[in-house]
């Protein structure tokens, strides 16, 4: 029997419907799932290289590249000669507006952008390949949820790598909050500093911890869009969680919340220099008077610094001077959060001894002497973060010690754990151990090579009881 009319109607609809969608869907989407897509400008081949002089970073306070920033991270990670390439994460379809920019700076081979829009897009093979050939990793802005979603996949440990090998991070917005060491991961909804203050622990506080550690840039939380939407109470509220639900290293934590228009750059050691417009360092050292769920936050002195541009702030000598105090009571803040008159002088304080040394944030998988992360060629001393993920957790760190050389480690372990440190032969015995008791026991180990010539060990910290994603931090010397 012939069609009729109306069904010819119908299935020429559509058809038509069909090759419009086939027409306008990017590469490697289908109408029943939007899988990840990848745009990459300039070059076509990855830079060759061995060595980097990163780590590097930028953060911002709103999702845009900020070319001042941007610039002084490619010339530190190229060392003033040759060029990156850059990856921009994105968890929806916003095009490519940051290679836009980034594209066109000198020292850029090439700039890929790629847009995840699954949690498990972090698995992706073909994602890995371009994070891990980058030099550079740019987190966009949006949801910081979708990203703190990646937690887990093979993508946390090739952004790790990217830094481990002397390349850099950075985003804004979204992509700010996603590269500090607690993050506000806004997954139950976007916190006021009113519902904030009013209830530490409403819903709309959520956190992730132990996804990214980045060297000298512990026990921060990180905020966006600061003075403009009035975000300065919901830091503090962060910063007293943080303090009260154990998840800093050391008793105490350091907002770090930047208007928009402001962008930090963070150099190898640790020193930040603020460009643009306005930014922030809240630090809460001790525990706070009252934070408990369903009552109004009491916090006592938070010190603050208000940097301005070209001001700096050094993360790894952080400054017990130049701040002003405000307090929280009952909810309600002291005066004007957003300026004041420091209560000391830095004038007078001598300058931070200069950097020595190096440091590294552990990458996993690292739970094998196969699979340990090779610090050989760092300078020494040397300082590692990383944590027990696992009460089986194991990290694993090459080392090279020379003929009468003596290998020192001291480690500081977070009171949520307890670790085991031990020094290992290249075949796995035991050289030395430390083994002391009870959860936050520091450990300390050592010995000196009395053999000829140079020769392989490992450094490797054991979790003995309990876990948790506070860091611990080792100290190696040689001497």
């Amino acid at each position: 029997m012939s069609p009729t009319p109306n069904s010819l109607r119908t299935r020429l609809a559509v058809l038509t419907a069909a090759s419009l969608l086939a027409a306008v869907a990017p590469v490697g989407v289908t109408a029943a799932h939007a899988q990840v897509i990848r745009d990459r400008q300039g070059s076509s081949t990855d830079v060759s290289r061995s060595t980097w002089s990163g780590p590097a970073y930028t953060f911002n306070g709103s999702g845009g590249v900020v070319a001042a920033t941007m610039t002084q991270a490619i010339n530190a990670i190229r060392g003033g000669t040759g060029s990156i390439d850059v990856v921009v994460l994105a968890g929806s379809d916003g095009g490519t507006p940051e290679c836009d920019d980034i594209i066109g700076l000198s020292g850029v081979n090439s700039c890929t952008t790629l847009t995840l829009t699954a949690a498990r897009d972090g698995d992706n093979a073909q994602v890995n390949t371009d994070i891990r050939n980058a030099e550079f990793v740019y987190f966009a802005g949006g949801d910081q949820c979708r990203y703190a979603a990646w937690k887990g996949t093979a993508l946390e440990a090739s952004v790790e790598s990217v830094v481990a090998k002397g390349g850099g991070v950075g985003g804004g917005s979204a992509g700010h909050h996603i590269n500090s060491d607690i993050v506000y991961d806004a997954c139950g909804g976007s916190a006021t500093s009113s519902i904030a203050l009013d209830n530490p622990y409403d819903r709309s506080m959520t956190f992730t911890t132990g996804m990214f550690r980045w060297p000298n840039y512990a026990n921060t939380i990180n905020d966006s869009h600061f003075a403009e939407r009035d975000r300065m109470g919901r830091t503090m509220a962060f910063v007293a969680r943080a303090i009260k639900d154990g998840r800093t290293s050391g008793g105490a934590a350091w907002g770090v919340g930047l208007n928009e228009g402001a962008s930090l750059f963070v150099d190898r050691f640790g020193l930040a220099t603020l460009s643009g417009s306005s930014g922030y360092v809240v630090l809460g050292d001790h525990q706070p008077e009252v934070a408990v769920a369903g009552q109004p936050l009491t916090y006592s002195n938070f010190k603050i610094w208000r940097l301005t541009s070209g001001q700096t702030y050094n993360f790894a000598n952080r400054p017990s001077c130049g701040y002003y105090l405000r307090s929280v009571t009952n909810g309600v803040p002291s005066g004007n959060l957003y300026s004041g008159t420091p209560v000391t002088d830095c004038s007078t304080d001598p300058p931070p001894p200069p950097p020595a040394g190096s440091s590294h944030a552990e990458v996993e998988p690292n739970d094998s002497r196969a699979a340990a992360n090779d610090v050989t060629t760092n300078a020494y001393p040397l300082t590692i973060t990383g944590d027990m993920k696992s009460s089986s957790d194991r990290d694993y760190f090459k080392v090279s010690v020379a003929s009468g050389q003596t290998l020192s480690v001291t480690c500081a372990i977070p009171s949520a754990y307890d670790a085991d440190l031990y020094l290992l032969a290249s075949n796995g015995s035991t050289v030395t151990r430390s083994v002391n008791d009870g959860a936050g026991a520091d450990e300390s180990a050592s010995f000196t090579r009395t053999s000829s010539g140079s020769a392989t060990y490992y450094v490797e910290l054991e979790a003995y009881s309990g876990s948790g994603t506070a860091d611990y931090t080792c100290t190696v010397s040689k001497s």
